[in-house]
């Protein structure tokens, strides 16, 4: 039976990774992801886990120490945000090509520079091509959730990946929110215990974790890992219908919110879904045919679904709590657009990038973007599809024209 409580993002996740009781926790505090190790280390000093925690100077170190720790066939956790996250992007690298099944608590703040603490989506998606699994929540009960599933999905034989689980800094973070957690026993069965085929400790048979790869066969590994992240789409269904079997809680790629019939639709990741929902419900009371598609699985890509779920609308607001820099939109918007690209109608697409470092983006922001959407659809024209919203500047805000 589910347990009802009131914790805070971060205080979620470590109470699941004290539940899964993981043989190596590396641990290097940063801003906003240091309470998720202050809150497991209670755990190792009161003798509630068997984890072997280990201190490290840097977060390099930290992804260094669970790819060791993973190629010996341990269980292996880590918490970063922002600079720690990019600190460890050699080491990324490293972990998926290995194969190694760690999971990573990624608390979403963004990027220096400018030094700032606050969140959007620029760590993670900076890392979205290093061969990751990333798996975003919308609030407290999905982080938790999340980090349940995540372990059963990385080490799924043919899949073998390592696993980003990732939240809204400070927003889901450290805002206490009430949550149903599962009892301990229950969430072992769940996740279950971890035999890896091939490890360099209690083996037989030799074994190279991370040797150099020459060119005659560097490529076919390559692929491998591509066929991995394709696999690891049906091992994300296969545990999510587990979960909600054994939990109750329905989780996909992504969450549809009133899109049966939506004419207008945002696609977009994390914490802001809530505020969507809340502007949506408004606009439908005016009768305004505004839906959500609120991205849950970034990698792997869910390509044809999303573009199923999209067929149907006329125009859509991919939101990007990221910037690119390619000049031309933030990566969301270049993943949804290229998945709509074959559709017999594609809807009329724009990017709207908002929320960096902090800004933040209340119900009357998202409405403004279901409205500037209803006029594309009136007129037909989309005007400029690379909008960013939210900033102060000397011309007036291209959203501003469309109400």
């Amino acid at each position: 039976m589910s347990i009802r409580e009131r914790l805070s993002g971060n205080e979620a996740v470590a109470y699941a990774m004290r539940q899964i009781n993981p043989d190596v926790f590396a641990a290097f505090p940063i801003t906003p992801s240091t309470e998720i190790p202050q809150y497991f280390a209670q755990y190792v000093a009161n003798g509630q886990v068997d984890t072997e925690y280990v201190t490290v100077e840097s977060e390099h170190s930290s992804m260094s120490t669970c790819i060791g720790a993973s190629a010996a066939g341990c269980r292996a956790v880590t918490a970063t945000s922002s600079a720690g996250l990019a600190f460890m992007y050699e080491v990324l690298y490293v972990a998926a090509s290995s194969r190694l099944p760690i999971t990573l608590a990624c608390v979403n703040r963004t990027l220096t520079g400018p030094i700032n603490i606050n969140n959007d989506h620029s760590d993670s998606m900076g890392a979205r091509d290093s061969g990751w699994i990333q798996i975003y929540a919308e609030n407290n009960q999905e982080a938790y959730d999340n980090y349940l599933q995540a372990m059963r999905i990385s080490e799924t034989p043919d899949v073998r990946l390592p696993i980003m689980v990732c939240q809204d800094g400070f927003i889901t973070s450290h805002a206490v929110e009430n949550i149903l957690l599962e009892e301990d026993a229950a969430v072992k069965a769940f996740v279950g215990e971890y035999h890896p085929e091939h490890a360099l400790m209690g083996r037989d048979h030799p074994l190279a974790v991370g040797p150099y790869d020459n060119s005659p066969y560097c490529m076919e590994h390559k692929v491998q890992q591509a066929e991995a992240m394709k696999n690891a789409k049906r091992a994300i269904l296969d545990v999510a219908a587990d979960f909600e079997k054994t939990f109750g809680r329905k989780y996909g790629f992504f969450e549809e919110y009133r899109m049966e019939d939506a004419e207008v639709a945002l696609v977009l990741i994390g914490s802001t879904a809530g505020t969507a929902k809340a502007c949506i419900d408004s606009l439908r009371n005016q009768g305004i045919k505004a839906g959500l598609v609120k991205v849950r699985v970034f990698r792997p890509f869910p390509f044809e679904e999303i573009a199923a779920a999209l067929s149907h609308v006329k125009a859509v607001a991919v939101m990007d709590k990221s910037e690119g820099y390619s000049a031309a939109g933030g990566p969301l918007f270049a993943e949804v657009r290229s998945a709509c690209y074959d559709l017999p109608n594609p809807p009329k697409m724009i990017d709207v990038v908002y929320g960096l470092a902090g800004r933040d983006c209340a119900v009357q922001d998202v409405e403004r973007v279901y409205r500037y959407l209803l006029k594309i659809v009136e007129t037909g024209e989309v005007g400029p599809r690379y909008i960013h919203m939210g900033q102060r500047s000397a011309r007036e805000e291209v959203l501003g024209n469309g109400l």
